[in-house]
């Protein structure tokens, strides 16, 4: 079976990715700076910082890695809401060697964890915005800027080997049964404690549940022979979640309280005032831009549909 090599292998998505490679009958190497999520026969786990330029090739090298599974330095496995230099400066280090490190070991398959912020922010009248992959790109967030580095990295390294598939996953904001955070920030005005909507709350957004992003990596290590999947993919739910839906669910798990109904005009006007005079926009992950918070923008994931059947969602997550 193959040996599949996880960065980030203790983070939200990393633990999940492991959990499903582990039990598909897959061997795993995985690394992180945090202790190792849990034991398993085909587990292999080194705690060492992403950085560790030395620790890491010698596993590409040495372990016969036949996939590498790029999750680290990604805000929801590692990184938190809001960047630092530090964090950003982390990321420039491993883009500088990683893929280059995979491809020089021969490894075949090389996955890396972008974003939806890639795409340029959509403003528009229309009902329903589909984004897919050909979207125009302007990353204006210190994140989207980070993972356009990462992908150019890729990218770079892919040019001097036809061996090796690329495999870009642009995913939106992830979410578990308890990991919540990214829908609620969709909901949840942190100045005045409280949650709120627009309306009936019928206006949704774009998530991923983060066992679709297991599965479809597991897709594509299971393609049959022949098939090559690479490219840049868009590894989202197969449909948006609407905000009410959000609300209902997290206050039946208690993780908020009351609800009030807010104009959506007049915070549309100050939320596109703050985007001009705050920093906040491009450095906090969770930014609720609320000038579009009712636009609709759904991102198209047929491309990927083609590997993975996306079978989680908010009813059904665990």
């Amino acid at each position: 079976m193959k040996t599949v090599f996880v960065t980030g292998a203790s983070g939200l998505i990393g633990s999940a990715c492991v959990e499903l490679l582990l039990q598909k009958g897959f061997n795993v190497v995985g690394i992180d700076n945090s202790p190792q999520p849990f034991e398993h026969e085909n587990f292999t786990f080194v705690e060492c910082s992403i950085d560790d330029k030395d620790k890491i090739t010698d596993i590409l090298n040495n372990k016969g890695v036949d996939a590498l599974v790029h999750l680290a330095c990604s805000v929801d496995n590692d990184f938190p809401d809001v960047l630092t230099a530090a964090e950003e400066k982390l990321s420039a280090a491993v883009d500088k060697y990683i893929f280059k490190a995979a491809v020089s070991a021969g490894v075949k398959d090389v996955f890396m964890l972008s974003t939806h912020q890639m795409y340029a922010v959509q403003k528009t009248r229309e009902p329903i915005t589909i984004i897919r992959e050909t979207a125009p790109e302007k990353p204006s967030t210190n994140y989207a800027k980070i993972k356009d580095s990462s992908e150019k990295a890729i990218n770079a390294a892919l040019k001097k080997t036809d061996k090796t598939k690329g495999i870009i996953m642009r995913v939106c904001p992830v979410y578990t049964k308890d990991f919540v955070d990214n829908l609620k920030s969709k909901i949840y005005d942190p100045k005045d404690e409280c949650a709120f909507v627009y309306g009936y709350g019928d206006y949704s957004y774009s998530f991923t549940c983060v066992y679709n992003i297991a599965d479809f990596i597991y897709g594509v290590l299971t393609c049959q022979p022949g098939i090559s999947y690479q490219g840049i993919y868009n590894v989202c739910d197969s449909k948006p979640i609407a905000a009410k839906d959000i609300v209902e669910t997290l206050r039946a798990d208690h993780k908020i309280g009351a609800v009030v109904q807010r104009n959506y005009g007049i915070d549309a006007i100050k939320g596109a005032a703050a985007i001009f005079a705050s920093k906040s926009a491009k450095t906090d992950y969770r930014y609720n831009d609320l000038s579009v918070a009712c636009s609709n923008i759904s991102y198209d994931n047929t491309k990927a549909q083609r590997i993975s059947t996306f079978r989680w969602k908010l009813s059904n997550t665990k």
